[in-house]
């Protein structure tokens, strides 16, 4: 797909953190004359092309004709790679992500994969740093709203609750997801795989949240409370280990709670 060359620019610009005044500066051109080409009312001169691609580190064909289609595609390719190692060697999968980025420099669906390796216990003020940036700077929802999330474990990890919180009330209230409603109103493998996603992330939040109610009743002295819902919790999880598609993913969650009911 190719797009139109004030698109290209404005696209490289924002991937590479740049203002157009920032660009402009690059360029030896007024930021007034950046905003037109980005918005189509001019264009840069010929000769200023090469130029434009060597500050965005690209050809002059990229600045011409940015297929985001492909970008988009590779994008995907660098994070699928790098979550076949997410839970198994965190180092290497943020080794994959690190190395796409400097292909993809600032790529928000990257940085996101980023934060899913960071051990926020261990490194709080690295996930708030780029969790913080991603919460206001992401142009997508998703993104948006899960550095939200990843920002509010990092200051619950070093204590600071309001912060936490504070960072939790910008996420709207969702009451259903994507996933229920291709249920509900697709047909035939569609629904199937849309249902079978939802029924994993369902018993994977429900268990969770069990485990949370287990943790807090036991803190209040409700000890004998605490081990029936972890009982009730891994009761869960033992009943759809015979399922074919059982998600593997959810070993660490029942060994941690046969673990606590064990004590």
């Amino acid at each position: 797909m190719n797009l139109p060359i004030g698109e290209s620019i404005r696209r490289l610009r924002r991937e590479r953190g740049l203002t157009q005044e920032e660009l402009a500066e690059k360029l030896s051109v007024s930021f007034q004359a950046v905003s037109k080409w980005e918005t189509g009312v001019g264009l840069p001169d010929l000769a200023q092309i090469p130029r434009i691609a060597g500050v965005f580190g690209v050809t002059t064909d990229a600045v011409f004709a940015y297929d985001l289609a492909q970008r988009e595609q590779q994008v995907e390719s660098i994070c699928q790679e790098a979550f076949k190692f997410r839970f198994t060697d965190p180092r290497k999968s943020r080794e994959i992500l690190e190395k796409g980025l400097e292909e993809f420099p600032n790529n928000e669906i990257i940085l996101n994969n980023v934060l899913c390796v960071i051990d926020y216990r261990q490194n709080p003020d690295e996930m708030i740093l780029l969790a913080s940036r991603l919460a206001d700077k992401a142009r997508l929802d998703d993104v948006r709203y899960d550095a939200l999330r990843y920002l509010s474990y990092a200051y619950k990890a070093k204590g600071e609750l309001d912060a936490a919180e504070a960072a939790l009330e910008q996420i709207p209230e969702i009451y259903f997801t994507k996933l229920e409603e291709q249920a509900n109103v697709l047909e035939g493998e569609k629904r199937i795989n849309a249902a079978k996603s939802q029924k994993w992330l369902s018993i994977a939040s429900a268990v969770e949240m069990m485990e949370i109610l287990a943790e807090e009743l036991a803190k209040s002295g409700r000890t004998e409370a605490s081990r029936k819902e972890l009982r009730r919790a891994a009761a869960i999880l033992d009943a759809v280990k015979d399922d074919p598609d059982y998600d593997r993913d959810l070993d660490p969650l029942a060994e941690s709670l046969h673990g606590k009911i064990d004590r």
